[in-house]
């Protein structure tokens, strides 16, 4: 027997409980994992409120560390007491052990410790793909990411000033701005008392940038079409403050023909190809120093009601982690 957090209606972080469940035994191309940590990202709060439909009742979370206890039929490229990592569908994270597909794994590298595998492999590779294929950075390039303190923020910092560009990031004080600039970001934007539409054509004298990653959603998505060169493109990728209002397509051509998309990471690492080549780069990244991982909260499984309600009063900073 181990323990899960379940949500049985869906609501605000008192919902979650931790409970006793079963897990079993792995059957064909699965494997059981203990987890020996686990990641903590703005979709958990998504499924805890029912903005993501799941069936209930349901283990929240999709990313986490641990090692292989059992392995199923048909399972060649995983032994048991491999070290592994994983952001991977079905939700189920949140539990002391789980049942898995063994394609939806990575071995984690010896010099990647279990609570930074945890912290970096959906912000990690949603930072690789957002830069490396939804808009391939050149080096030369000026992004805009909003909440560049966050957890994504401070990868993708990092990340694209060793790509070459110049990072324009959106942060909510003081002291996250100063933590977004010792993360490679070049020029800060305190949203909370500066125009950042203003503020970004004044850095850039006025061409605007190549592309906006924008998590926030609501409260920054409209305005960030006029931070875009012509052709400039528009990267939506969650939705903090809410779900934008619809837009006109037309707008795209009156702003310079701009691109949007609305990209998920789950389409980017479908297959274990990609997913593999995915979680490859971001080890690189992350082990040759390019990339410095900050994990800044860490809370036991038992208080992930906690731990959102910090992430929900944009309380955090960097990730933050559960230790079952």
């Amino acid at each position: 027997m181990t323990k899960a957090i379940r949500v049985h209606n869906t609501g605000g972080p008192e919902v979650m409980t931790l409970e006793v469940v079963e897990v079993g035994q792995p059957g064909v191309g699965e494997v059981r994992v203990r987890h020996t940590a686990i990641g903590l990202n703005f979709i958990d709060v998504y499924f805890r409120t029912g903005a993501y439909p799941a069936q209930t009742p349901f283990t929240p979370g999709f990313e986490a560390a641990g090692v292989v206890e059992a392995v199923g039929e048909g399972v060649n490229n995983l032994s048991v007491g491999d070290r592994i990592a994983y952001a991977a569908q079905p939700i189920g994270a949140y539990a002391e052990e789980r049942l898995i597909a063994a394609d939806r794994l990575v071995k984690l590298p010896d010099e990647i410790a279990d609570r930074v595998g945890a912290a970096i492999m959906l912000k990690g590779m949603t930072t690789e793909y957002l830069l490396r294929r939804t808009y391939a950075i050149n080096a030369g390039d000026t992004v805009l990411f909003h909440a560049a303190a966050g957890g994504v923020g401070l990868i993708a910092c990092q990340w694209a000033s060793h790509l070459g560009a110049t990072v324009i990031g959106t942060v909510g004080s003081e002291e996250k701005a100063d933590l977004a600039r010792e993360h490679g970001c070049h020029h800060t934007i305190i949203y909370t008392r500066e125009d950042f539409v203003e503020q970004v054509k004044e850095i850039t004298d006025g061409k605007g940038v190549n592309v906006v990653y924008d998590a926030v959603g609501k409260d920054t998505f409209l305005r960030g079409f006029d931070c875009l060169q012509p052709l400039g493109t528009m990267v939506l990728f969650g939705a903090s403050s809410g779900a934008p209002d619809p837009i006109n397509p037309a707008l795209l051509q009156a702003k310079g023909s701009l691109f949007l998309t609305r990209p998920s990471l789950f389409n980017y690492i479908a297959e274990q190809e990609s997913l593999t080549q995915s979680a490859l780069e971001l080890f690189d990244v992350v082990s040759s120093g390019a990339v410095k991982v900050e994990v800044n909260q860490e809370h036991a499984l038992s208080s992930a009601a906690e731990s959102h309600r910090e992430l929900e009063g944009r309380r955090t900073t960097g990730a933050t982690i559960l230790i079952p």
